[in-house]
């Protein structure tokens, strides 16, 4: 608990106090990161580290936190395609979730999303992108894993209206190997709303949600979230967070629980 407490406190405090320490930044080009970051495909490298503290996880009421380490690269792969690849790699530590009074921690299972995605919008502004989505067993512990390999299709869709972003984020998997009991047939959406403002701040109403079609359990959650994009020394960052109220059928839902992100920027 120490530990948590710990981590807790660092990322409230670079959230919080990082414009103390960041250097000036220009505003148009922070107005410009932060519209780039509210879409999942731009043509930015950059690599969020996304925490997640869920609290009242279960009917054991337990805790969970899981960080997702998140790389995004655009590649151009031709003059008006880019290939988009965005990895998450989660790390949980969670008590009391999968049995009373036990501690589980380890990698969980990776997810590698591709989208192919023209580099400019079609006539009606629309910016989009589609390709193949994998699910690899890689989870250092049982009960943070599938112990399935599992695909299938991935998508985007969004628009940009000034300092506006909107749109959707959709895929569907389903499993065809591995040793888990249980087959995967899920689909995951997450619509969200973006509002940038010309000094590099953003305010983001999303929800995330998965339907398990194999058991008709749905979960999600919606999350309010603000970010800023500062500068330590020589890296641009984005940092930001808010809470998460869930809802849903799924019996190992959390109550509620708050995110802080951490993103690392890499512009061109």
């Amino acid at each position: 608990m120490k530990t948590k407490l710990t981590l807790v406190l660092f990322f409230i405090h670079i959230i919080f106090f990082s414009s103390n320490y960041a250097q000036s930044q220009d505003q148009a080009t922070a107005k410009e990161l932060a519209i780039k970051l509210a879409n999942p495909i731009s043509n930015l490298i950059s690599v969020p580290f996304q925490n997640n503290y869920d609290f009242n996880v279960g009917p054991l009421n337990g805790l969970r936190y899981t960080l997702n380490i998140q790389p995004v690269i655009p590649i151009s792969i031709s003059e008006d395609w880019n290939l988009i690849s965005r990895t998450i790699v989660p790390i949980t530590y969670q008590k009391d979730v999968s049995v009373l009074d036990e501690t589980d921690f380890g990698l969980g299972d990776i997810v590698q999303s591709l989208f192919f995605s023209p580099k400019s919008p079609t006539n009606n502004g629309l910016i989009w992108g589609i390709g193949p989505i994998f699910l690899l067993p890689t989870a250092t512990n049982d009960v943070l894993g599938t112990k399935k390999w599992a695909t299938g299709l991935n998508a985007v869709f969004l628009k940009l209206q000034g300092q506006l972003t909107y749109g959707a984020l959709i895929n569907h998997m389903w499993s065809f190997a591995g040793n888990g009991l249980n087959d995967l047939n899920a689909s995951f959406f997450q619509p969200f709303f973006t509002y940038a403002t010309p000094k590099g701040s953003s305010y983001t109403i999303a929800s995330e949600n998965t339907r398990n079609w194999n058991n008709d359990l749905f979960g999600g959650f919606i999350g309010m979230y603000y970010a800023k994009v500062v500068k330590i020394k020589k890296q641009t960052l984005q940092v930001g967070g808010g809470p998460k109220i869930y809802y849903g059928n799924n019996f190992m839902n959390p109550a509620w629980g708050f995110r802080i992100n951490i993103i690392s920027l890499f512009p061109k």
